[in-house]
């Protein structure tokens, strides 16, 4: 087998993946065809887009610390079969109303809420699973197979969106994901409990939640990384609002349309994450930064795309480098953090990556409202360049690499090489 996709000789690694790309392709398709079903509700404003967006993802903000905790505490994949099950039930309420034609915005309101609500106990649990599934030597190739896997689905589930809402509308999308969770509760059930690399699970006790806190705050090399994802992940990651508004408002584009960008986008981060999984090694703190600062670059460049099929190829760059920043940064925390504390560490990092959702969203989808939505790829890459340099300077003061600026030769070039600190590379 490719070294590419070793993982994959492991069956109920298998059987995870499986059961997750049929999954993640339904909800993709969902949050195409919910974002489409907002639009149309509240005739084109960003800001309900934004509120939709942040009450979906608020939940991870306020309760997924705690989620962590209760990942570490109980049996993993029990906890994975209650929060799917309830994520396609959701679906479903979602589908037969849309269908009934008594949907209303207070509704998709409420059902992003409790969605959001499932997500902060299965998100954390789910990234931590994927140890006990192929223990630690495989965890890195796991890891970038998860994010490829995740962003398949991304190229699949918009394209089938923008044809099935244009064919037979929104509602039928939300049915199809609430049957797609049968593939993940199925494959979830299969697994052999005799081959996972079961974690001692924590007992219940107090201040369980502050010691992961301060277990990250010691180490550089896990805060810095999470910071810097919060930073791309509240301003630079917000695409959902950006395209489907600049599709429709900006180049008066379909949902079909709509479903293009999310496409070319979503290829460019499969094509990020296959090169992560092919990588052999560590994962370095160098390849996260300069895939970081790429992204920021290219965002504020997608803000200036003279057409729609300009920004759709440029997508694809923008994807590949983003998707190597967070599966990097992903797989730098998991690696880091000690089995005993891996779910609260793995509900930080997401915490922090998800929760600013509900910070940028509603601020991004009211500038992309009365400023224009290119604005919010301006600022958004901004925001994430500055932050990508500030960390690069962290690193470098400790001594971990040496940034070297060769400005004034024939072919400029900046030149970064490791020094005093091996596992800063």
């Amino acid at each position: 087998m490719s070294p590419t996709f070793r993982s994959l000789r492991v069956r109920n690694y298998r059987l995870f993946a499986t059961g997750q790309v049929i999954s993640l392709t339904g909800t993709w398709a969902q949050r195409v065809a919910q974002d489409w079903l907002v639009l149309v509700v509240s005739h084109n404003s960003g800001t309900a887009l934004g509120i939709t967006t942040a009450l979906q993802f608020l939940p991870m903000l306020l309760f997924g610390l705690y989620g962590g905790v209760l990942a570490d505490r109980h049996d993993k994949r029990a906890l994975l079969v209650g929060t799917q099950a309830a994520m396609g039930v959701l679906a479903l309420v979602l589908g037969l109303l849309t269908l009934s034609g008594d949907v209303q915005l207070w509704h998709v309101y409420l059902l992003a809420a409790g969605l959001g609500l499932a997500s902060c106990i299965d998100i954390p649990t789910r990234q931590a699973f994927v140890s006990e599934l192929v223990g630690a030597d495989e965890l890195p190739n796991a890891v970038s197979l998860n994010s490829a896997t995740f962003n398949s689905a991304r190229i699949v589930g918009p394209a089938v969106a923008g044809v099935a809402i244009s064919g037979v509308g929104t509602g039928w999308v939300f049915l199809g994901n609430a049957v797609s969770y049968v593939a993940v509760l199925a494959g979830l059930l299969m697994m052999r409990r005799g081959e996972l690399f079961a974690t001692t699970r924590q007992a219940r006790s107090p201040g369980q939640l502050m010691e992961g806190l301060r277990y990250v705050r010691t180490r550089p090399r896990m805060y810095v990384p999470i910071l810097l994802v919060f930073m791309v992940g509240t301003f630079g990651l917000n695409f959902q609002i950006t395209l489907s508004l600049i599709a429709r408002a900006t180049f008066h584009a379909d949902a079909g349309s709509f479903g293009l960008l999310s496409s070319a986008l979503a290829g460019g981060s499969l094509i990020g994450a296959l090169g992560s999984a092919r990588r052999a090694g560590l994962p370095r703190i160098r390849t996260m930064l300069v895939a970081a600062l790429a992204f920021g670059v290219l965002e504020i460049v997608d803000g200036f795309a003279p057409s729609f099929w300009v920004l759709a190829v440029l997508l694809v760059p923008t994807g590949a480098a983003v998707l190597t920043f967070t599966t990097t940064a992903n797989a730098i925390v998991q690696l880091g953090a000690e089995p005993q504390v891996r779910g609260r560490v793995m509900a930080l990092y997401l915490t922090v990556f998800i929760g600013g959702t509900p910070i940028g969203a509603p601020l991004l989808g009211l500038l992309a409202e009365h400023i224009g939505p290119r604005s919010s790829l301006w600022i958004g890459g901004v925001v994430c360049t500055l932050s990508a340099v500030a960390a690069a300077a962290f690193f470098a003061r400790r001594g971990g690499f040496a940034v070297q600026p060769h400005l004034l030769r024939r072919h400029p070039h900046v030149h970064v090489r490791s020094t005093s600190d091996p596992v800063v590379r």
